[in-house]
C-alpha cells in the first residue's frame, strides 16, 4: 500500500524545539490553512464540521509538516468499518481535496519529526522517493510480549520512542520509552510515577526535544472518562507531576489522542459527544495556549523518578 507525502517539525510555542530557530510557518503559504476553517481561542470547538467532524466517530488527526495535508481515521460509514482519509491541499485551484487512502484503519498516525516515519502503533511507513513504503512491523524489544500492543507511538528528535502497551482485560498499563542507541532501541522502561498514575494510560504524544509529554487516562482527580494530562521535562531531566489540562479541554465525557499542529499552534484532541456506545466522536482543536500557561503555573512541580 502506498501513500504519500506527510509531516515533520512539532514546535509548540510554549517549549523550544531544537529547530525552533529554523521555524517556518507554512500555513501562510496557503490560502485557507486549517481545511479553511477559523481558528479556536481558548475553548475548544470540533474541527472542520462536516468536513472532518460529523455525527460519525473521528479520531486520531495528523498535518504534514508544510500544514498542506491532514489526516484522520473515521469509523461508522455505510459499508464501511472503518477509513483513513486525507485533505491535501490543491496550490493550483486553492482548494483542500478528500481522499480515502486506507479501508478499514491501519492504526492511529503519529509522524516522526524528521517526517520520514508514519508510526501506526506497533507498525509503520516508511517514507521513500515515491511515497510510503509497505506496512512494516517494529521489531523486538520495542515489544517483547505477544499478549500485548501498541496503540499509539511517538519519537522524539533524537528517535527514543514513547508508547502506551495495551493489554487485553487489563486497565493499568503504563505509558513506556525506549531510547535510540547505537542504531538499535533498548529494552522499553516505564515512565516514573509522575506520569505513570491511574488506570488506562494511553495515546502518548511527545514534544521533538522532550520538553513534554501529552497523553490521557482516568485518575481520581479527572472529570469522569478519560481526560488528557501533560507532564513538563524539569532542568534536571526529571517529570512534573501529571498537570490536568482543565475543564475546558476535559469534561465528564472520553477525552483523548491528543497531539499538536506542527506549527505549534494548536492542540488536536477527540472527545465522545454521543452516548456511552460512542457512536459518535468529534476531533477538536484549542489554541495551544492553554499549555503554555499550564507550564507556567506548574513550573515548579515535579518528583524525582523513581
Amino acid at each position: 500500500m502506498k501513500f504519500s507525502i506527510i509531516l515533520s517539525i512539532i514546535s509548540l510555542s510554549a517549549c523550544k524545539t531544537d529547530n525552533s530557530n529554523v521555524k517556518e510557518n507554512y500555513s501562510l503559504r496557503i490560502e485557507k490553512p486549517y481545511l479553511g476553517q477559523k481558528p479556536p481561542g481558548l475553548n475548544p470547538i470540533p474541527f472542520a464540521p462536516g468536513l472532518v467532524s460529523t455525527d460519525l466517530y473521528e479520531v486520531n488527526s495528523a498535518f504534514t509538516p508544510d500544514m498542506k495535508a491532514f489526516y484522520f481515521i473515521r469509523r461508522g460509514e455505510e459499508h464501511k468499518k472503518s477509513a483513513f482519509y486525507e485533505y491535501k491541499y490543491n496550490a493550483t485551484n486553492g482548494k483542500w481535496e478528500k481522499s480515502e487512502i486506507a479501508s478499514p484503519w491501519i492504526g492511529r498516525p503519529v509522524i516522526a519529526p524528521d517526517g520520514q516515519t508514519m508510526h501506526l502503533g506497533d507498525r509503520y511507513l516508511q517514507r521513500t522517493k515515491s511515497g510510503w513504503s509497505e506496512l512494516q512491523k517494529l521489531e523486538p524489544p520495542t515489544i517483547s510480549n505477544d499478549s500485548m500492543y501498541i496503540m499509539r507511538l511517538s519519537s522524539s528528535s533524537n528517535g527514543t520512542y514513547y508508547f502506551d502497551t495495551y493489554k487485553e482485560n487489563d486497565s493499568i498499563f503504563p505509558i513506556r520509552y525506549s531510547r535510540l542507541i547505537n542504531g538499535k532501541h533498548e529494552e522499553p522502561k516505564a515512565l516514573p510515577k509522575a506520569i505513570n498514575k491511574g488506570t488506562f494510560l494511553s495515546h502518548p504524544f511527545i514534544a521533538p526535544d522532550e520538553s513534554y509529554l501529552l497523553f490521557d487516562a482516568q485518575r481520581e482527580d479527572g472529570y469522569g472518562d478519560s481526560d488528557i494530562y501533560i507532564s513538563f521535562k524539569q532542568k534536571d531531566s526529571t517529570w512534573s507531576n501529571a498537570v490536568n489540562l482543565g475543564d475546558k479541554i476535559n469534561t465528564s465525557a472520553w477525552e483523548a489522542s491528543a497531539s499538536i499542529t506542527p506549527d505549534g499552534k494548536y492542540l488536536f484532541f477527540s472527545r465522545n459527544v454521543g452516548s456511552e456506545d460512542f457512536e459518535n466522536v468529534d476531533i477538536f482543536w484549542v489554541s495551544t495556549m492553554v499549555i503554555k500557561e499550564l507550564r507556567e503555573l506548574n513550573k515548579n512541580s515535579y518528583v524525582e523518578d523513581i
